[in-house]
């Protein structure tokens, strides 16, 4: 039996202090009337010696009631000396009423009270069968062994009766005993297991760290035990790329990277810190802190921990995270403020160089809100027609003649005027409004390229969350279907990030819309990982130098020489080359030198409206091509 079971069964002697009582004034009143009846000294000492243990018995179950102090083995014991010295007083104001000439009525008032408190008991106390029986034992024996002095018949015949209660009485006892003892072993197995369950629905599996309930409540309590005065950092750590690790290594390997990063946290941060995986790559942990340069010395140093290579099955990884970071009191006192705070700074942390980290200010909030407000406005802004498409030519550089027109984003706002794509594209990312938004794109430029020349093509950007979202293909098909333009004369611009943060969905969707004559260029060469895995698995019939090599201020001989092995490899794989960021007649022929076949750029033309560039187009078919204004 443990220790939790046998203290469960040793509290139900006391948990019901009253039957107690009960049982003492019904003993009580009884010994009165036996003293009174038959005012013998040795009555009258027992029932004095039997009253004081009854009182004895009440006052200490109610004090000891409930006590957790008191050990189980002292709490056994005064029940046990308490028990015994009133059963077996009981059973001698039994026998003496036996013995001692007592008037019939109050002989077997005394008997039969004796004999019925003897057979309560057991039942009463069967949560620790020796006290119960034992009691039983006391009251009965006196009583048998006074009717068996007696010698009469009437009396024996009591005797052999009571003695053959006894078994019946102690099985009663043993069994009440095993099913207590079961209950209760069984209630503690579930309480175990309800415990279990708990830290398991609060474990992160992969990395033993709290999860996200956990943190929950890990942070409410520090949270509650902490005073006014007491300041707090939040952070939350985001790894750069994770997904890559799992892509290219598989989540095996992913799962060992965050078990990794999980023990470096651990390592770095104080002991009364509190760490959680909060889902994905994602960790959030607090700590108390001095001030604001402690918290920027404990984030560096945790930077530090995780940019240290991991090796895993012969491989070498090198991990980064960015970190937002909120402060209490200064950036909330909840749980719920404080992880709004982080979670922005977080935000910002990602926007700049990743691998740092930042403190949240309230400027950050007031961005958000202008987000916001973006996002409402941009959504209105599609059903009111306040979008425009502008066209920027791309030409021929060894005609001047226009070959494609890129379609570019405008968006006039009635009260705010003009706003910069590098304003409203990111928040049109991260809402999924880019969706809706280059769907339209889509369909408006296929309407402006039906009205131009046949051998005109136009140049649609494409967002990574276009392709994802379902039903893709079918949004541009139908553009195509409803501007009645040929396929071929759509070309779609994708950057190098697309590839890899999802290769298989982006190459089905490349290869279902190159089979109906759908052309692809890679945007913004050079500046990404530039891959020639990329051209070499993917139809790219184009391949735009970013514009950083020609009109950057890292331009020279080196970047130069860059743009000719670019050019080199566009003509052996048959491939146009595009030049961005035209601004000058030396630029012009420098690229075209180089081996570039289009070029897009001021010098050329800025991006127009649709009536614009079909003046541009029909400028270009009546002369010479495009020239610098």
């Amino acid at each position: 039996m443990s220790e939790r079971v046998r203290r469960t069964l040793v509290s139900t002697l006391y948990t019901q202090p009253v039957s107690l009582a009960i049982g003492a004034l019904i003993g009580i009143l009884s010994g009165l009337v036996f003293a009174i009846y038959v005012p013998h000294p040795i009555v009258i000492v027992s029932v004095v010696a039997f009253t004081l243990v009854a009182v004895a018995r009440v006052v200490s179950a109610i004090a000891l009631a409930g006590s957790k102090n008191a050990s189980t083995r002292f709490l056994e014991l005064v029940y046990e000396a308490g028990a015994f010295s009133y059963a077996f007083l009981f059973g001698l104001l039994g026998a003496l009423a036996i013995l001692i000439k007592s008037p019939q009525p109050v002989e077997v008032m005394m008997v039969a009270t004796a004999l019925c408190y003897g057979m309560a008991i057991t039942a009463r106390n069967g949560g620790r069968p020796i006290i119960a029986l034992g009691q039983m034992m006391l009251s009965f024996l006196p009583v048998v062994a006074a009717c068996l002095y007696q010698g009469s018949l009437p009396m024996i015949t009591l005797a052999i009766t009571t003695l053959l209660v006894i078994p019946a009485m102690a099985a009663v006892t043993l069994n009440v005993h095993e099913t207590l003892r079961k209950s209760i072993a069984a209630a503690e197995t579930s309480e175990r297991l309800a415990r279990k369950m708990e830290v398991l629905a609060h474990t992160d599996v992969v990395t033993g760290l709290q999860n996200r309930a956990g943190l929950n409540d890990m942070l409410v309590t520090q949270l509650m035990q902490s005073t006014q005065n007491d300041s707090l950092a939040l952070f939350w750590l985001d790894l750069d790329r994770f997904k890559e690790v799992n892509d290219l290594l598989g989540h095996q390997i992913g799962d060992r990277v965050l078990s990794e990063v999980a023990r470096r946290l651990r390592d770095s941060l104080p002991v009364d810190a509190g760490i959680a995986r909060f889902g994905g790559d994602e960790f959030v942990f607090f700590c108390p802190v001095s001030g604001r340069d402690e918290c920027d010395k404990l984030a560096k140093r945790i930077e530090n921990q995780i940019k240290r290579a991991m090796r895993f099955d012969g491989d070498r990884l090198e991990i980064t995270g960015s970190m937002g970071i909120a402060l209490m009191p200064e950036h909330g006192s909840d749980a719920d403020h404080l992880m709004q705070a982080a979670d922005l700074a977080l935000y910002h942390a990602k926007l700049g160089t990743r691998g740092g980290h930042r403190f949240f200010d309230e400027s950050m909030t007031r961005e958000l809100a202008n987000r916001r407000e973006i996002e409402a406005e941009l959504r209105l802004a599609i059903q009111r027609d306040e979008l425009s498409l502008f066209y920027q030519p791309i030409v021929d550089l060894q005609t001047g003649h226009i070959r494609c027109f890129e379609a570019l984003l405008r968006w006039f706002h009635p009260t705010k005027g003009e706003l910069r794509p590098a304003e409203f594209i990111p928040v049109a990312e991260e809402t999924g409004v880019i969706v809706t938004l280059g769907n339209w794109i889509t369909r408006q430029a296929a309407l402006a390229c039906a009205q131009w020349p046949e051998h005109i093509s136009v140049a649609v950007n494409l967002s990574p969350l276009q392709i994802k979202a379902p039903g893709s293909v079918l949004a541009i098909e139908q553009a195509l279907r409803e501007a009645k333009l040929d396929p071929r004369r759509l070309e779609l611009e994708v950057t190098e990030s697309l590839f890899i943060e999802d290769s298989e969905q982006t190459a089905a969707f490349i290869e279902e819309l190159s089979a109906k004559g759908v052309r692809f260029a890679l945007d913004d060469f050079g500046t990404g990982y530039s891959s020639l895995s990329y051209i070499h698995k993917f139809p790219f019939s184009k391949i735009k130098v970013d514009r950083c090599f020609v009109s950057g201020t890292d331009t020279g001989p080196r970047a130069h020489a860059i743009i000719r092995a670019v050019a080199a490899m566009g003509r052996g794989l048959d491939m146009e080359i595009v030049a961005e960021g035209l601004e000058e007649q030396h630029q012009v022929e420098t690229v075209r030198d180089a081996g570039c076949t289009l070029g897009q750029g001021y010098f050329f033309s800025r991006a127009v409206p649709d009536y614009l560039a079909a003046m541009l187009l029909a400028q270009d078919s009546e002369g010479d091509g495009l020239r610098a204004a």
